[in-house]
């Protein structure tokens, strides 16, 4: 394997970790949560159809017997935007991502209970410590609990849990012949056409008339870096190197972009401990994807 391909997750990990600047500035200016899914999809359809198109024209082909398992995807992709904007509106945005990626822990889970999957004593370790690591990063031990966002908090683990059935569904969907590239461009479309009744182009043109290159250019920005290039990178990525290793770089950069990003932009300065719970947290996830792989 070429070093510069792990470039390609990190890549991935950190336009996923930028959301959340595109989600609040959109929420600033009047755009609701259903509007701003409308667009990020509606728009991320043509580079995922020139990935397409560039890779296999056949990659177009399904069969209808896949339809469902489609369909789920779609409805966990939206579940898992709806709640992950809303934790990125109301928490910081390395705790947003850092629920986000606990993921893979509601996977054994639910795999525990479903399929009686074995889970380790090093992933229960790893489990215990992401959890207390995100316990760390709300602030819970250190400011009263009436001020911490709970809902916030509640739509982060709601978004993990719906990245978590879609994870499962697409990998349900891989292991019937299907593509990612397959799965994620019906997933969207099925999502724009259901989207297309609960958006508000009143909203949208009222935004583009605010100065109508650059809030284009920025929807553009959004969808692409946002949603579509980052999922093409990491598809990418798993031609040139183990699943695992992909996942850990990904892992490990999303939640560090967020952390920079919120830093940076909205002077969102952890406490030591809630610092200590992200590094914890982060740690215990990447050993987590690591051990999933074994």
């Amino acid at each position: 394997m070429r070093k510069i391909y792990l470039i390609l997750p990190i890549l991935a990990g950190i336009m996923f970790g930028s959301s959340g600047i595109f989600v609040r500035t959109l929420t600033q200016n009047g755009i609701d949560q259903t509007t701003l899914l409308f667009l990020r999809f509606s728009i991320a359809i043509i580079p995922i159809l020139i990935a397409i198109l560039l890779t296999d024209r056949r990659l177009f082909r399904i069969d209808l017997s896949d339809l469902p398992l489609f369909l789920v995807c779609a409805a966990c992709i939206i579940g898992l935007n709806l709640c992950y904007n809303e934790s990125m509106n109301t928490v910081s945005l390395s705790l947003a991502a850092v629920l986000l990626s606990l993921a893979p822990i509601y996977v054994l889970v639910i795999a525990y209970f479903l399929f009686k999957e074995r889970i380790t004593f090093k992933k229960l370790i790893c489990m215990t410590l992401a959890i207390f690591g995100c316990i760390l990063m709300t602030g819970v031990l250190e400011t009263p609990f009436k001020s911490i966002p709970i809902f916030g908090i509640l739509s982060g683990i709601g978004a993990g849990l719906f990245w978590a059935f879609y994870l499962m569904a697409s990998k349900k969907s891989i292991e019937r012949g299907n593509n990612t590239y397959t799965i994620l461009i019906y997933s969207i479309i099925f999502i724009t056409i259901a989207l297309i009744p609960f958006t508000d182009f009143r909203q949208i043109s009222s935004f583009i008339s605010i100065d109508p290159i650059l809030t284009i250019l920025f929807l553009i920005l959004h969808s692409t870096f946002s949603f579509a290039l980052p999922y093409i990178l990491s598809t990418l990525s798993l031609n040139h190197m183990d699943s695992g290793i992909s996942s850990i770089l990904l892992s490990g950069a999303e939640p560090l972009a967020a952390l920079i990003f919120g830093l940076a932009i909205y002077s969102e300065i952890p406490t030591i401990l809630m610092f200590s719970g992200f590094v914890l947290t982060l740690i215990a996830m990447m050993m987590l994807s690591l051990k999933t792989t074994e």
